[in-house]
């Protein structure tokens, strides 16, 4: 399982590192989505802050997940991340929702794997 959570760890990192890069660089053209989808992208983008915020979080935990610092610390960060990347696909673009779940399962096995550092959040 070592070797596992390390591939995920690192692909699960590095995609953080282009997605949140994409967020102030804009290198990779946004896809077509439906009307509904628009929309709602196009209010998050009008506040201004939302999209910046979500970048500096995506860079933040990649940057952990990469140099293996920190990773529970980054996979919290990640979880709220992952369910609203989840819950917008199912919500308003169900198409793309391949990668939303490659994240969200990434993020929950690194949880799992890393459990053991989780466990007196629940206590």
């Amino acid at each position: 399982m070592n070797l596992i959570a390390t591939i995920a760890r690192y692909l699960l990192g590095l995609a953080m590192l282009v997605f949140g890069a994409n967020k102030f660089f804009n290198f990779m053209p946004a896809p077509e989505l439906p009307e509904a989808a628009g929309s709602f992208m196009g209010a998050l983008a009008e506040s201004g802050y939302i999209f910046p915020s979500l970048g500096v979080v995506y860079i933040l935990a990649g940057i952990l997940l990469v140099l293996n610092k920190a990773v529970p610390f980054a996979l919290i960060l990640l979880v709220p991340v992952s369910f609203n990347i989840v819950a917008f696909h199912l919500a308003y673009n169900p198409e793309g929702i391949l990668f939303a779940a490659v994240v969200a399962v990434l993020n929950i096995l690194l949880i799992y794997t890393n459990w053991d550092r989780f466990k007196s959040l629940f206590e």
